[in-house]
């Protein structure tokens, strides 16, 4: 039986070899987008955590301030007294703290309050102003009245993937409790009541009527920066 032997050279057409270069093509230039897209994703990461940065040195310098101060606040009620009878607690000194921060470059940046959520690892300045600058720096107030005053003292950070700012927000539950020190150097505790999503026209989450309470609330992009993550607190 006569054998016929085809050779691929049989095979490679002017269409086959077109469809090999393209193919090659298309290798390189994913393995070029994949370079390109790890190379922007490190740097991003390191700007975010040298914009970060500066919202850690403002808490340094405010603990340095605290240290140094010759009227620390003593952990005992100081006892006054009055005469020979009457003997009263007066209340704990406060400490002013300074609200602005300029850093070696020369930038200032205002901040009124300290804001810590202990079961999430969290504690920023909140900056009195907010601006997309300013919220790769810290968190920031977005709306309402004086820290621990009553009505709804909003704040506003970003949804880091690391964790960073507010991060890890979504994993907080309702009874949890945040504190927030104002200028005073006062610290009040909000225990967490509600946690919901809207849609960013939705802003009723910033309503300051609040039947005369201290009110506190927390907003931070959720499901890829389509919604809201809001959460509710009030002073415990």
């Amino acid at each position: 039986m006569n054998q016929i032997l085809v050779t691929d050279r049989l095979y490679v057409t002017n269409k086959l070899k077109k469809k090999k270069r393209m193919y090659k093509f298309q290798f390189i230039a994913s393995i070029i987008l994949v370079f390109i897209f790890s190379g922007w994703y490190i740097y991003s990461e390191i700007e975010k955590n040298s914009a970060e940065a500066v919202s850690k040195d403002i808490l340094s310098e405010i603990t340095i301030e605290n240290n140094d101060n010759d009227e620390t606040i003593s952990d005992e009620p100081l006892i006054v007294a009055m005469d020979d009878t009457e003997i009263i607690e007066n209340e704990e000194p406060k400490q002013i703290l300074n609200g602005t921060y300029t850093n070696e470059n020369g930038n200032t940046y205002n901040y009124e309050s300290i804001l810590s959520i202990p079961c999430l690892g969290i504690e920023y300045p909140v900056l009195s102003e907010t601006s997309e600058e300013l919220l790769k720096i810290s968190i920031n107030k977005f709306w309402g009245g004086s820290p621990n005053s009553v009505g709804n003292y909003c704040v506003v950070g970003h949804n880091y993937k690391s964790g960073k700012m507010f991060g890890k927000l979504s994993q907080i539950k309702n009874g949890d409790i945040i504190k927030l020190t104002d200028l005073s150097g006062s610290t009040l505790n909000y225990k967490v009541y509600n946690k919901y999503v809207v849609y960013p026209e939705d802003v009723a989450c910033t309503s300051q009527i609040t039947n005369g309470l201290k009110e506190m609330t927390l907003i931070t992009c959720t499901n890829g920066g389509k919604q809201r993550l809001i959460v509710k607190c009030r002073e415990a």
